[in-house]
This record gives structure tokens, sequence and C-alpha cells, in this order.
């Protein structure tokens, strides 16, 4: 039987905290789908959550350098893009497990529990500011983009003054509004500005990863250094601030359960678990890159064929949550798939689970009266133009 058409990748949303409906229908019908890429090549789309941990986890494939989303153009499997010194997330083992043994290290659960004071105390400040501003503010602007922004910097050791500087570069890299111009100015930004802080590190190093790096046990190279802090930058900053704006979006408008957080602390945890599967903030899937022939879910993957792995679809699947596209906060937990799965899975997760976690807690705590300040579906989401899923405002009043 010959397969069907490729479809276009799908990104049209009916309700900001689910994903795109089309995903139920294939999930049921066509787990893995034949998928028309950009340029006009055809993949693999993955949707069902058995087959997602499968495709990740399977050695025989691997990402490449750039992620697909609905206008990213690949390059051909016979000329792909040189990976650059430092930038793991994009590279195979040996090399992709040397580095992450390396910077690993500075994401622990134990590293979490130390920098915890600190992290208490960006948040508090952040919020302070917010309510000695007055009511009616954007909560990204003063809250949900700052603080990620504050804790990763601050970790690499960018200075103060420059750390607005690299927000602006890695906000502008990940939105798919961007032109190529401005495009360019953000990587040359982003890439200058670490070569010229790792070269100063260098002769005067800091109390900082970057510093770490060049003077350790194991000393890197100047590019390597400025690449895993380009990777770090971009891993870290984006993803977390649109997992706290979409995050308190989604708690404003279940207040039920916002007040069951409120009243007890302990509901923390599976709270942030169950936040990570219900929104799944990488929209578009990730990217696989099949290095030899495998079979999933029947059907066979040809090497050299791209593979799609959508973690929004496989953190809905009926067959593994109950109810799935309901928010609970109570739900007995099952793993997620929201930092992705297998040797690649997101290298800052605790850190991640740790910031929402005080975040939310700090949030609810001292406003406990906060408010939407616009109508629901007049808060501007980010569907099909950001790479990561998120709002582009969030307008709150207490």
């Amino acid at each position: 039987m010959p397969l069907p058409d490729p479809m276009i990748l799908p990104s049209r949303r009916g309700c900001p905290f689910d994903p795109p409906e089309e995903y139920a229908r294939l999930r049921e019908e066509r787990p893995m789908s034949r998928l028309r890429l950009p340029g006009g090549r055809v993949g693999w789309l993955v949707t069902r959550y058995e087959d997602a941990r499968a495709a990740l986890a399977d050695p025989r494939t691997s990402p490449p350098l750039i992620q697909v989303t609905p206008a990213t153009e690949l390059p051909l499997p016979d000329d792909e893009l040189a990976v650059p010194p430092g930038v793991f997330s994009a590279m195979d083992p040996p090399e992709q497990s040397r580095y992450r043994r390396l910077v690993s290290r500075y994401f622990t659960r134990k590293r979490c529990r130390e920098i915890t004071p600190r992290l208490e105390q960006i948040i508090d400040e952040q919020l302070t500011a917010m309510i000695g501003h007055g009511s009616p503010v954007d909560l990204v602007e003063w809250f949900s983009q700052p603080i990620p922004t504050l804790v990763i910097t601050e970790m690499l050791g960018i200075p103060a003054g420059q750390r607005s500087d690299y927000q602006r570069w890695i906000i502008a890299m990940l939105s798919l509004d961007t032109e190529p111009e401005p495009l360019r100015v953000a990587r040359d930004g982003l890439y200058g500005g670490l070569a010229e802080l790792v070269r100063a590190r260098r002769l005067e190093p800091g109390e900082d990863i970057l510093s770490d790096l060049l003077h350790g046990d194991t000393p890197l190279k100047d590019d390597e250094v400025v690449g895993i802090g380009a990777l770090l930058l971009i891993a870290g900053l984006e993803t977390t601030a649109n997992m706290l704006g979409l995050g308190a979006f989604a708690l404003l408008q279940n207040p039920a359960q916002a007040d069951a957080l409120r009243a007890d602390e302990a509901l923390l945890d599976d709270a942030v678990e169950e936040l990570l599967r219900y929104l799944t903030i990488v929209q578009f899937g990730l990217t696989r890159t099949a290095r030899a022939d495998l079979e999933i879910a029947g059907q066979t993957v040809r090497a050299g064929e791209t593979l799609i792995v959508s973690l929004a679809a496989a953190n809905r699947d009926p067959q593994v949550y109950p109810d799935p596209d309901r928010l609970d906060l109570l739900r007995d937990q099952a793993p997620h798939l929201a930092f992705g799965h297998g040797i690649h899975q997101c290298l800052g997760a605790q850190l991640a689970r740790v910031e929402m976690k005080l975040a939310f807690r700090a949030l609810l705590t001292r406003l406990p009266g906060l408010r939407l300040a616009v109508p629901a579906d007049q808060v501007r989401t980010a569907a099909e133009d950001k790479v990561f899923y998120g709002v582009h405002e969030l307008p709150v009043a207490w």
C-alpha cells in the first residue's frame, strides 16, 4: 500500500495551552507520518510517547546542528553544517560525552541546592522591584524573562552591564521573524561577546563556569568554551523564561489549582512536572537524523532521513496520561519528555525545575490576588513565530 502524501508540520493551535489538534488524530491513526520539510525534502513525524522515547534513545539517530521549524531550511545530508567546537548538543559520542561530563557538574542536584539561596534572592529582588513599580505590569518583562537571564548569565560570569545585550541577542536568534541582517548581528554579538569575555577570563579568571572550563582540571580551548557558553545561554535563558510566563498564564486560568499550591507547598514538585508536561514549550519537536536504517512503529526509516519527534504530542498521549488534555497538578506523575530523552536530554533540567519551583512559590505567596489585566483571549502567544512556545506579554494586576 502506498504511503499517504507527506503532510506539513502542524503549528496552528485552537487553545493557548494545547498543541495543534491534528496531533491527536495523527497519534491515533498515523503515529509515524510522512512529513514535508521546509525546502521540499520528506521526513517523518513521530507523535506517540513510546515511539518518541525509542527514537530519542536510539544510538542510530543523531541531532543535527539545525532543528526543524516551519521556516527552517535544512542543509542536504551530504552538505551538513559543521558543528562549532563546544556545541555538544549537536554531537555524537564520544565527543558529546566528553563535553557533557565536563559541563554536567554545574547542573547537578547538589549544585542546585548550593545555589538555591542565591536563586531565592534573585527572585525576591525581582518581585520586590515589580511590586514597587505597581500594578499593572507585563509579567514577562518584570519576572519571567529577567529571572533566568540573571541566573544563567551570573553562572557564566557575564558582567551585569552586558546581560541585557545577551538576552536581546538570544531572543532575536530564537525568533522565527528575525530578518537575516538582524539575525547576523545577534549571532555576531553573542559569539563575539563571549569570545571577548573568554579572552579576559583566560588572563584573569573569576568564580564562574567559563573560568572553570578554561583553568580547571581538564582545561578547554577558547573556542570550545565560547561554544559551550553560547549553548548554555540559548538552552537556559528562553526555555525557562517561556515556562515561567506560560506557566503563570496557565495557573491564572486555573485559580483552584493555584490556590491549592498556595495552601500546600509540598505540591510544588509535582506541579512543576505537570506544567512541564502540559505546556511542553519545545513546540516543533526535536530533530534527529537516521545514521542507519531503523524501524519505529512498524515503519522503516532509511539512513539519512529526518525524524521530527513531537514532544508536545507525546506528552499528551492518552496511553500514558489519563485525561491528558487537562491540567492536573495532583496527577500521579509518569515520566514526561519535556526535557527530551536519552543521551541528549536537557543538561539544565534540574536547574530549570528549581527555578520554576522557587519562582512560582514566591509569585503565588507574595501576590495572592494576582490576576490577568486583560481578557485571556487578548494574551498574545508565540504559536508560529518563536522556536519555544510561550507568551509574548502577560499583563497582570493585583
